[in-house]
């Protein structure tokens, strides 16, 4: 059961004041049985937003900034997350008739399925698929466990990671061109790959924190960064956490923020400013995931967060939420983190 603590700090400067428009903020995971949110904190530099919750489609809790007045250079957001994680097991039950693929989901489970298990990216000469068969036994049955587990760590092993901060994800068969590619790209590719072989498959994004941390292991691609990875639906162990960019199973070291069924449905952050486009300076993001194991670790060594390169220091702090888990947040405990100009904060 670790404590995880999570900073995620963004920033926005401009050359001359602009008028922010409305940003959307993914950024607070739902308290589920494998995550306890003990806290959450929304900083907002400047001040004077209107603020509002609402759920989307998926059930992901969105927050809805907007400034109806003032122009500024300046934009910081800080979101501060407080949990416990309980991470699955890899090995989790997987109901008789699916323990071997070629299955079928029940026929109560499918409608609500379909959508997940059709393609979403066109691959006129089957090339993904083909790809996915690889992992299949020439004779007989496979087993479903195997076989995902199987692509998961073929991703891991055969394809190169590059981080990439562009807006945009690239198409499977880019990926499986290129053999290289970026979180999302690979989460993309192993979706797509699921759903040619009759898989329900969805899109995470949140946080991976690395054993690294505590330990002295070979750190994880991602690590103290935002993330992606996916989930296949297998029945009786339900969505399954796959990250083909580390060869992770079933949520181990993942942090789950959103799901969607497309990456652009997730994206942890996106807004825009009205003004010319020689205005945006600059972007800075930084995510710092601290780790440790109650009782004897310390959250609070960590608590102030180092202010803006250009040394301004917030002067105002807007609460995003009045919900019981949220506190207001100090000048002391907000780092940097910003956006603006049509830009989104995509998993890299």
């Amino acid at each position: 059961m670790p404590r995880v603590r999570i900073v995620h700090t963004t920033e926005y400067n401009y050359a001359s004041p602009v008028t922010l428009a409305e940003h959307r903020l993914m950024m607070r995971p739902r308290d589920s049985h494998d995550l306890r949110l003990l806290d959450a904190t929304l900083g907002i530099v400047p001040a004077g937003a209107t603020i509002r919750w609402a759920h989307d489609v998926f059930g992901n809790s969105i927050c809805y900034l907007d400034w109806p007045k003032g122009r500024t250079d300046f934009l910081r957001i800080v979101s501060t997350l407080d949990l416990e994680h309980y991470p699955g097991h890899e090995a989790l039950p997987i109901e008789p008739a699916a323990e071997t693929y070629p299955f079928r989901y029940a026929g109560d489970e499918y409608p609500d399925l379909s959508r997940l298990i059709e393609p979403h990216y066109p691959d006129p000469d089957r090339q993904v698929e083909a790809w996915a068969r690889r992992f299949l036994r020439p004779a007989g049955n496979t087993q479903t466990r195997e076989l995902l587990i199987a692509m998961t760590e073929a991703i891991k092993a055969d394809f190169t990671y590059e981080a990439r901060e562009t807006k945009g994800t690239h198409a499977p068969l880019q990926t499986l061109a290129s053999k290289r590619g970026a979180c999302r790209d690979f989460a993309v590719l192993m979706m797509e790959a699921a759903r040619a072989l009759g898989f329900a498959a969805r899109f995470v994004s949140g946080y991976l924190y690395d054993p690294a941390l505590i330990d002295c292991v070979d750190p994880m691609i991602g690590g103290g960064t935002t993330h992606a990875w996916c989930a296949i639906y297998l029945p009786g162990a339900g969505w399954v956490e796959y990250d083909p960019t580390n060869g992770l199973v079933a949520g181990r070291n993942l942090i789950r923020v959103c799901t969607a069924r497309e990456p652009h449905q997730a994206t942890p952050l996106s807004g825009g400013y009205i003004g010319r486009p020689e205005d945006f300076l600059d972007m800075t993001v930084n995510v710092e995931v601290m780790v440790g194991d109650p009782p004897g670790f310390d959250f609070r060594a960590k608590d102030a967060v180092a202010g803006p390169p250009n040394g301004r220091m917030p002067t105002a702090v807007a609460l995003a939420t009045r919900q019981p888990d949220a506190k207001v947040a100090t000048p002391a405990e907000l780092g940097t983190e910003a956006s603006l100009g049509d830009l989104d904060l995509t998993p890299s």
